[in-house]
């Protein structure tokens, strides 16, 4: 999606002048969720209102680990305070929220609505229409709903309205490579594109509200619909994964590998295949990034990925996984210069890569480096697509 921001996500507060106002994403919630939803929304580069109905955002204290990016957010949100007449947030006077002010001024990208209801919400085409208590109204594409449904059920004459769910994460199925949000709490859990998109309801997402990681989520959801200009049930799985990835927010519940780690992208994106797989234990994931690959563990799911490596493993039976047969590999399944590629990896291994071991064709290799070198040179995440069952397509 489009970048319009880099370095400071910065808050702008809703001043009304319009009798509508209209944008992209309309998240309403005061919660935790429903801060992330809306932070990521206005990241991922769409125009995004946070409806609170309340004084201000309310932290459920999560039991998941709040993503980098959404934790520095929500301590610049917490900081605001509500100006009662004027009915909007306004940031605290103080020299730290200098680059804030000047944002107010230019941008409209993300407005937070505080101390306004709605008293009326409805369809509009493929969008909605919010009736605010003030005698104003809301139209948006898309709505994120952090909240009680009752009045969008009466509206919609549903008896129910689908709560995004996580599930455990298992490999007894292929359901993880769907997943956009890990969430770590009593047990390794993840959340599939396809348990938040609702059956035969466009543009409209309902999540629960104290976890950070669903809303993040749900918002890189909202945001590309609108972007895109398309229905949340034709939301591109990759698009989205790789748009979370970027923002630092894990699709898999590794307990062992940080986002800090230099490796973490490639691990993460070698997780969401399955060509390597967690150790379940004691209610945690466990990757275990310097445990050395066999060749038992990844001869299937990399022939399930590639017809050539069906023929490669054929051919190498019961081979160590080492540098230079890890080579011959992604040399042969993606039709590359078997010394072209021991150069460039000899030049990358320390310096790009940063690992602690030396260049050795020999040495047989740990998960952390098969990792890197699956995902850099063959890209199964990039470049095979999956169902929504999970399922790879070729």
């Amino acid at each position: 999606m489009k970048r319009l921001f880099f370095v400071f996500a910065l808050l702008v507060p809703l001043i009304i002048h319009a009798q509508t106002i209209k944008t992209d994403v309309l998240v309403i919630g005061n919660g935790d969720a429903a801060l992330a939803a809306g932070m990521q929304s206005y990241k991922s580069g769409v125009k995004t209102v946070i409806l609170s109905q309340s004084s201000g955002f309310i932290s459920q204290k999560s039991l998941a680990q709040k993503s980098a990016e959404i934790q520095k957010l929500y301590q610049i949100l917490s900081t605001w305070e509500v100006k009662k007449s004027a009915q909007m947030a306004t940031p605290p006077d103080d020299k730290k929220n200098k680059n804030l002010k000047k944002t107010i001024d230019s941008s409209t990208f993300l407005n937070v609505i505080h101390n306004v209801l709605y008293t009326e919400i409805s369809r509009a085409g493929n969008g909605w229409d919010l009736k605010l208590a003030n005698g104003q109204s809301l139209k948006a594409k898309i709505l994120v709903l952090v909240d009680n449904p009752a009045k969008v059920l009466g509206t919609l004459k549903i008896k129910d309205l689908a709560l995004a769910k996580t599930e455990v994460l298992s490999y007894s199925n292929n359901l993880y490579r769907t997943t956009i949000a890990a969430v770590s709490a009593s047990e390794p859990r993840q959340l599939s594109l396809y348990n938040l998109l609702i059956t035969n309801q466009e543009n409209l997402l309902h999540i629960p509200p104290g976890n950070i990681e669903i809303g993040q989520a749900t918002g890189a959801t909202a945001a590309y619909a609108a972007f895109f200009e398309t229905k949340t049930s034709l939301s591109n799985l990759k698009r989205i994964q790789g748009e979370l990835l970027s923002y630092k927010l894990a699709l898999m519940p590794f307990d062992d590998v940080k986002a800090t780690d230099s490796n973490w992208l490639a691990i993460q994106k070698i997780g969401v295949t399955g060509i390597l797989k967690a150790e379940l234990k004691n209610g945690k994931a466990y990757f275990n990034p310097e445990a050395l690959v066999t060749y038992d563990e990844i001869k299937q799911p990399v022939k399930d990925y590639y017809y050539k490596a069906q023929i490669w493993f054929d051919d190498h039976k019961n081979v160590p996984i080492n540098l230079e047969n890890t080579v011959s590999l992604v040399a042969y399944t993606g039709n590359k210069s078997v010394e072209a590629t021991k150069t460039e990896l000899q030049k990358k291994w320390n310096k790009n890569y940063k690992f602690a071991s030396k260049y050795d064709l020999k040495k047989n290799l740990s998960r952390r480096e098969f990792s890197v070198i699956i995902n850099e040179y063959l890209k199964p995440f990039d470049d095979v697509n999956v169902d929504k069952t999970g399922r790879v397509i070729r």
